[in-house]
């Protein structure tokens, strides 16, 4: 076989002129063999009986043809067909090795046309003719179909069919790419596709695992791009073809479109999309990250999303919980930032993919949104919004009943509650357990008055688990107001003297002198002793049931009253009890 040829986006055509007296002759002299006047035709008649749409080249002198032909005498009789041989006619045209009416019949042919050629002997096998084929002054009749047509001079062929907007990317040498494409012949013929295998076709470009054409044509492509390529049979399969399905010597048409492309020494690549104003503090490896992501691979398509689960990914930083790339990615960030992660595979999930999602090889893609990020060993961040109004001497400590307006949100803005959504502010005893921890220790220390802005790490808020409204890990702002402050009790007492204690105590509680105290008679002089400023309740609490308290702690029988050997004083209590461990 000869070599086949390959389509140029050239224009190149015959003489306008030399075609349109072709077309004239065809016309004049009909299908017969004689001329008008009765003669001998003078030249090869063409008729074009079906004409391409589009034609990106027509044969010219020195190009290489691929075509199919059937050949008969004038009554129609058959003397020669390659389609009876399963095998295309492949040669050079304009050269001499054809007979002069066929290499004139083909001149300005089109891929795909159709002709029927009248050719004169003289133009065919003369006088001569071709023993026991073709007789002496034979006229020839041929039906030809035109399907592959290429230079030697041809390169590869290249039209973008589409080119998308964002290109982060473009192929190189030694780069590895994954693309789907569908190919065919010049005429159409398809040979091959990868959408049938469901897969991409994944290879390194420009290290001799493609045709050398495919490998200039995928040159400088983008993720996403479509293109079509046209490669020449020395930059294909050559003079072998490819088994059954490529020809010896045929042009291939592959139309392309790139799915990915990175390269083995890639390392992640970094996008911000957004960075907050005012970014004091940067994730580092070991802290714990609460983030929201899209994932997608890099034609877009996409394979996950923490928000369809309308729940943050939460994981520790650069402990290996994660993809490498990720870990990475993650790192530097800022709280409310969004970030591109792009990560090669490598650094993702090399080779093999995982779930039916991520193909082997794939360049992931992550739109993050950072929501919050602490280390385990953060303490509670305190920052002053505003002084108090006046001098300060005193300020909250544990044991204090404070009185508190509060914001609370998480550091993406989100609203959780606010003490202004129930008219009163809140109340709570300080170290006492009443309050998240972060909370009990942002308060301490503040002055009535003052505001101030707390920001809560999950192992002093609710932990991993959360709580009603509160997600797990999730680090908490507050931004607080001290209302009132009334100093606490010691640890242990209900009741504490401003003064000493009357000096007959039991005779000041029996106010009818029976000799006995019932809870109706030592809640009377416990509230006559805080009314007159001699003593003080444990503040925050009802003042009823801690009376009650103190009366059963005092009632040391439970038998609804209290006598002068059970009444005791705490400090006389506690005494006796250092002397019984002594």
């Amino acid at each position: 076989m000869f070599r086949a040829g390959f389509p140029s986006h050239t224009f190149l055509r015959l003489p306008l002129l030399q075609l349109l007296l072709l077309l004239v002759q065809a016309v004049g002299r009909g299908l017969g063999r004689a001329s008008p006047t009765g003669g001998p035709l003078e030249d090869v008649v063409i008729e074009r009986y079906h004409i391409p749409r589009t034609c990106p080249r027509e044969v010219q002198m020195g190009d290489f043809v691929r075509y199919h032909y059937n050949g008969t005498f004038e009554d129609g009789k058959k003397f020669d067909s390659s389609y009876d041989r399963s095998t295309l006619v492949a040669i050079v045209v304009g050269v001499g090795r054809l007979i002069t009416g066929m290499d004139r019949g083909l001149m300005g042919m089109c891929v795909n046309e159709r002709r029927r050629l009248i050719v004169p002997p003289h133009l065919g096998y003369g006088s001569i003719g071709v023993a026991g084929l073709i007789p002496p002054d034979a006229t020839l009749y041929f039906d030809v179909v035109l399907l592959d047509v290429w230079n030697k001079a041809d390169t590869v062929q290249v039209s973008t069919l589409h080119h998308p907007a964002h290109c982060p990317r473009m192929v190189q040498d030694s780069d590895f790419v994954r693309y789907h494409y569908n190919g065919t012949l010049l005429d159409g013929t398809a040979f091959d596709t990868s959408y049938s295998r469901g897969g991409t076709y994944d290879t390194y470009v420009g290290s001799g695992w493609l045709i050398k054409g495919m490998d200039q044509g995928l040159l400088g492509m983008c993720p996403g791009e479509r293109r079509k390529i046209i490669i020449p049979p020395f930059l294909a399969y050559g003079e072998k073809g490819y088994g059954t399905v490529i020809p010896p010597q045929a042009s291939l048409v592959f139309h392309v479109l790139l799915i990915d492309v990175h390269n083995p020494k890639d390392t992640i690549q970094l996008e911000t999309l957004e960075l907050p104003p005012g970014c004091v503090r940067r994730a580092v490896a070991g802290d714990f990250m609460r983030y929201h992501y899209n994932g997608s691979l890099m034609d877009g398509t996409l394979f996950d999303s923490s928000y369809s689960r309308n729940h943050t990914y939460n994981t520790y930083v650069g402990q290996g919980y994660i993809i490498p790339g990720m870990d990475q990615g993650l790192q530097g960030a800022c709280m409310g930032e969004r970030r591109r992660i792009t990560i090669p595979p490598h650094l993702a999930y090399g080779e093999n993919g995982t779930g039916d999602k991520i193909p082997g090889s794939a360049v992931l893609i992550f739109d993050v949104h950072i929501i919050d990020f602490h280390n385990p060993g953060d303490p509670v961040e305190i920052k002053i919004l505003s002084p108090p109004p006046e001098t300060c001497n005193e300020t909250a400590k544990p044991g204090d009943f404070v009185r508190y307006h509060y914001n609370c949100s998480l550091l993406d803005g989100t609203k959780l509650f606010s003490s202004h959504d129930y008219g009163d502010p809140q109340e709570a005893t300080l170290g006492a357990n009443k309050v998240i921890e972060g909370l009990d220790t942002g308060l301490q220390g503040m002055c009535v008055g003052e505001r101030r802005q707390l920001v809560v790490p999950p192992h002093l808020a609710h932990g991993e688990s959360g709580a009603r409204g509160v997600p797990g890990s999730a680090v908490l702002l507050f931004e607080v107001e001290l209302v009132s402050r009334e100093e606490g009790l010691p640890t242990g007492y209900l009741f504490v003297w401003h003064e000493d204690p009357p000096v007959n105590l039991f005779e000041g509680l029996d106010l009818n002198k029976d000799g006995e105290v019932p809870l109706e008679e030592f809640s009377a002089f416990i509230k006559a002793q805080v009314s007159e400023g001699k003593g003080r309740l444990m503040p925050g609490q009802d003042p009823e049931k801690t009376i009650a308290d103190m009366f059963q702690n005092q009632d040391r029988n439970q038998d609804g009253k209290i006598t002068v050997e059970e009444l005791k004083l705490k400090s006389d209590e506690d005494q006796e009890r250092v002397h019984e461990e002594l």
